[in-house]
Parts: C-alpha cells; structure tokens; sequence
C-alpha cells in the first residue's frame, strides 16, 4: 500500500469517527435526563397549588430545545375544564417558575372567534393557527387563574395560514378583506397575518410568503 492511499485511508477514517462522535453526542443529548424531569414535575406541581387552582392537571414533561422553546424541560398542562394545554417551565432570566397559559387561552379564544369567517371564506378544510407571545402573561403581569380577554390589552398576535396550494390572483384580495374583517367587526385591532403556501408533504409551494401587519 501506498503512502498516498495510507493517508487517504487515515483521513477518511478520522472523518467518520469524528461524525460517529457527533451523532452519538446529538443522541444522548436527545435523552430526557429522569432527575430534571422529576425536578421540573415537583417544581410546576408546587407552582400549580400555589398560583392557579384544581381546575389544572400535568399530564407530561417537554424536553424541549432552547433554540424553540424558553426552556430545557418544561412540564405539559392541561386546564381540565377547557382542555387547553400549556407550560409551566422555570425562566432562568427571571430565576423563578412561569407558564403560557394567557397566551395559549387568548390564542384558543381568538381561534373560535375567527374560525367560523375563515371556514365560511377560505373553506372548511383551512388550516391556521395564532400564536401570542409565550411571556405575554408574565410581561402585562397577568394573574393565569384570571387571564381575562385579549380585547382587554393592546396585544398583537400573530395569525398563521398554510395552502396547500399555489399563489392565486384572488389571494391578496382575500386576505386583506380579512383584515378589514378582524378591524371593523372589532375582533382586533392589531397584529400580523402570514400566509405560506405549502403542500401536505411539507414542500414549500411558493417562495415567498405573504404577509401584512396591521
């Protein structure tokens, strides 16, 4: 064997050790760690009894990711008697336990608001979504026993559409005949509509995105 092939053969070895090593280090990182599970179940057990009420049990623990989430582990709840899930997760920032209960509740009540417009307008099977900021509550210093109405605060929302579809001349028109809808029938004043075009399989459909703030 050859110098040249020596090396070659030496290069390409220590390449795939080194992407052996990254997975293997991506997979264990991927591993839920048991003690900061219970750590972060026993923490949002405590922070239930003590901010919010009965009405509220966990039903799981999120290992999530910093780069999506606020948090490393989160504990997964549920209002039993609106079944709206949320977080209760512990805000490094702040050094204290939180939760996204206000910006799930505001974002499941504007969906029910809008829901029938959107159904009758752009048909039954739409898909969409709106997100409020996961801090939103602890920002306005919003009690989450009683988050109140969304109407009540100048809080802007972001409301999400995908198409599986491709970009239609009528599309624009549409959608900001929805706007004027959300704005003269006071369902808001505020926020940013997006709208993807992307097909079940997840391709995207168009390039660019449409979107308007208002």
């Amino acid at each position: 064997m050859n110098k040249f092939l020596k090396v070659t053969l030496i290069v390409v070895g220590v390449i795939i050790l080194g992407i052996a090593i990254l997975v293997f280090s991506f997979l264990q990182s991927m591993k839920p760690d048991k003690e900061k599970e219970e750590k972060v179940k026993i923490q949002a057990e405590e922070y239930l009894e003590e901010k919010l009420n009965d009405n509220f049990e966990i039903y799981g623990i999120l290992h999530g990711s910093l780069e999506h989430y606020n948090f490393e582990y989160g504990a997964k709840v549920r209002d039993k008697k609106n079944k709206i899930t949320f977080y209760v997760y512990y805000n490094e920032g702040k050094d204290k336990m939180v939760d996204t209960y206000t910006a799930n509740k505001w974002a499941d009540d504007l969906e029910n608001e809008i829901r029938p417009y959107i159904k009758g307008n752009f048909g039954e099977t739409t898909d969409f979504d709106v997100f409020y900021d996961d801090t939103i509550g602890e920002e306005l210093d919003i009690n989450s026993a009683n988050p109140g109405s969304y109407r009540d605060f100048s809080v802007a929302p972001i409301i999400r559409f995908n198409f599986p579809r491709k970009k239609r001349e009528e599309d624009e028109k549409l959608f900001n005949e929805f706007i004027s809808y959300l704005k003269s029938e006071d369902k808001l004043q505020q926020g940013t509509v997006i709208v993807g075009y992307v097909a079940e399989n997840g391709v995207w459909l168009e390039d660019d995105e449409w979107s308007k703030e208002f």
